[in-house]
C-alpha cells in the first residue's frame, strides 16, 4: 500500500501531465524565453508547476518547495523537489519523450518520489525502504556485469559544454566496450529506465536537484547504486555529477570517468 504522501504526488504529477498533453497540439504558439544559454521554458512549465504546487500545498501546507521555475518557497523540515516538464527541449519539438517528476527531501537526501510520462502513462514511484514501482510492478535494475555490451545513457547540457571535450573522451572510451552511449533529453527518465532495467547505467554533470531527485530515490530502491563522479554517494543532489545503475555497472563507469580524466575536469 503505497504511503499517503505519495498518493497526494502523484495526483500533482497526474494534473501536471494533463497540462502537458494539452498544450502540444498548439506547440508553435507557446510563449518561449530562453533562462540560460540554450535553456529554454515555456509557459507550459509555469502551468503546469502551478497545478502540481497548489496540489502539494493543499495538503501540506507547512512543508517547503523548490521548483524549477518559481525557485524555493517556504520553509520545513520536508521539501518537496519538483521539475513540472523534465525533457522541455523535446517537448518543445514535439519529440515524445518528457516527464513530470516530484520528489519529497528530507535533510537533503529524497524519501519519495514520482516521475510521470504522461504520453505512455507510465507512473514510476519509489519510498525509502518499500521498493519501486512502475505502474504498481516492482522495479529491479538489470543485472549486467560489466561494460560489454551494455547499454549506456548520457547527456550534454549546455552549462558543461566547457568540459565537452573531457567528456567526449570518456564517451569514446566507453563505447570500446558498450553496446551504445544514447542521449534521451530527460535526466529524470533516464534515471527511471535505469532503475527498470531498461538501460544499463546512466552518467551526467550539470545536472540539477529537481532533475534527480525522484530519480535516485527509484534506482536505489530497485536495488542499485548512485553516486557522484568520484563515487561518493551522499548528498547527491547539488553536487551536480550523477551515475546510476546496478552495483557493478556504477563502479566500472565511474573507474571509467576517472581513469580516462573526465572527473579531473571538475577539479577547481
Amino acid at each position: 500500500m503505497q504511503k499517503p504522501v505519495i498518493n497526494v504526488m502523484v495526483k500533482a504529477a497526474r494534473q501536471a501531465g494533463t497540462v502537458l498533453l494539452r498544450h502540444m497540439s498548439k506547440l508553435d504558439s507557446l510563449n518561449v524565453f530562453e533562462k540560460g544559454r540554450q535553456d529554454y521554458a515555456s509557459e507550459v512549465d509555469s502551468l503546469a508547476e502551478t497545478e502540481i504546487i497548489r496540489e502539494l500545498r493543499r495538503a501540506f501546507p507547512d512543508a517547503g518547495i523548490l521548483a524549477e521555475e518559481s525557485g524555493a518557497m517556504g520553509k520545513g523540515k520536508q521539501t518537496f523537489i519538483i521539475d513540472p516538464l523534465d525533457g522541455t527541449s523535446n517537448y518543445l519539438r514535439g519529440m515524445p519523450h518528457f516527464c513530470v517528476s516530484i520528489a519529497l527531501v528530507e535533510n537533503g537526501e529524497p524519501t519519495d518520489g514520482v516521475i510521470f510520462d504522461p504520453l505512455r502513462n507510465e507512473l514510476f514511484t519509489a519510498s525509502r525502504g518499500a521498493g519501486a514501482t512502475l505502474n504498481d510492478k516492482k522495479l529491479r535494475v538489470g543485472e549486467r556485469k560489466d561494460l560489454i555490451g551494455s547499454m549506456l545513457i548520457t547527456g550534454f547540457p549546455p552549462r558543461e559544454r566547457p568540459r565537452l571535450a573531457a567528456q567526449l573522451v570518456t564517451v569514446g572510451s566507453l563505447l570500446v566496450e558498450a553496446e551504445d552511449i544514447r542521449r534521451s533529453g530527460s535526466a529524470a527518465l533516464d534515471l527511471a529506465y535505469v532503475a527498470a532495467g531498461r538501460a544499463d547505467a546512466y552518467f551526467e554533470a550539470g545536472v540539477k536537484s529537481w532533475d534527480i531527485a525522484a530519480g535516485v530515490l527509484l534506482v536505489r530502491e530497485a536495488g542499485g547504486r548512485v553516486c557522484d563522479f568520484r563515487g561518493r554517494g551522499e548528498q547527491l543532489l547539488n553536487g551536480g555529477q550523477v551515475v546510476a545503475g546496478n552495483l557493478k555497472m556504477v563502479d566500472a563507469l565511474q573507474k571509467a570517468i576517472v581513469k580516462t580524466g573526465y572527473a579531473n575536469a571538475f577539479n577547481a
